[in-house]
């Protein structure tokens, strides 16, 4: 369905405006998965395994928000030459939700099996987990000033790549903490796979971040 007396301008705020209620809910499941990190460092695992409940809803939830930001782009139809650009950004998102579902998942299951992990290396997994949360927030700050023009974004996509080697670094020293460790062998492959989820996490946000630079002159 295509509204011809809608300008161009007003078919892109409205997508905008699915696409900024999509990324509010990636943020959700983010703090959510940062908040699970800190319940499994206190081996809190009442508090842990709500949380779990509480991110497989909100992955669910973002699976019907990028449905709605599709439904939305498929109703304005080729009047809006940049709805590719929006589908980009929004698949992009979506598999974070996905990383924080994988993440969920692993923690939970060590908490379960009373597997146990040193001090330093669940300091160095809070420090990974906030740093990852604060370059998700980063992308939608971006993301929210694609109405001030190009030169905003462009200037938010520069935290969110401060914020991705911040998550680099931290990557790198705990992933050698977590091969170096004494831990059992179930253990260390499955927080490694935990750090690389994260990792993985920070790489689509920046790979979205670029995005949204293209968006920018979209919009």
């Amino acid at each position: 369905m295509v509204f011809p007396a809608e300008t161009e301008r007003r078919l892109k705020r409205r997508a905008l405006n699915v696409l900024q209620d999509h990324l509010r809910k990636v943020v959700d499941i983010s703090r959510k998965t940062s908040q699970l990190v800190d319940s499994f460092v206190k081996d809190d695992e009442s508090s842990a395994s709500q949380l779990y409940t509480e991110i497989l809803g909100l992955g669910d939830e973002i699976d019907s928000a990028k449905r709605v930001v599709a439904q939305e782009l498929a109703e304005i139809g080729a009047i809006l030459i940049s709805r590719d650009d929006f589908l980009h950004f929004t698949d992009l998102t979506s598999e974070v939700a996905d990383f924080c579902k994988g993440i969920a998942f692993r923690l939970t299951e060590m908490m379960h099996r009373k597997w146990m992990v040193p001090s330093d290396i669940n300091k160095g997994l809070v420090e990974l987990s906030t740093a990852v949360f604060d370059s998700v927030s980063k992308l939608r700050e971006s993301l929210f000033t694609l109405n001030y023009g190009a030169g905003k974004v462009l200037e938010k996509a520069r935290d969110v790549e401060v914020a991705e080697k911040v998550v680099d670094d931290l990557y790198r020293e705990l992933e050698i903490k977590i091969l170096d460790s004494k831990m059992e062998i179930p253990t260390l492959l499955l927080l490694r796979d935990v750090v690389q989820l994260f990792e993985d996490i920070a790489d689509k946000v920046q790979d979205a971040s670029d995005a949204s630079r293209i968006l920018a002159f979209a919009i």
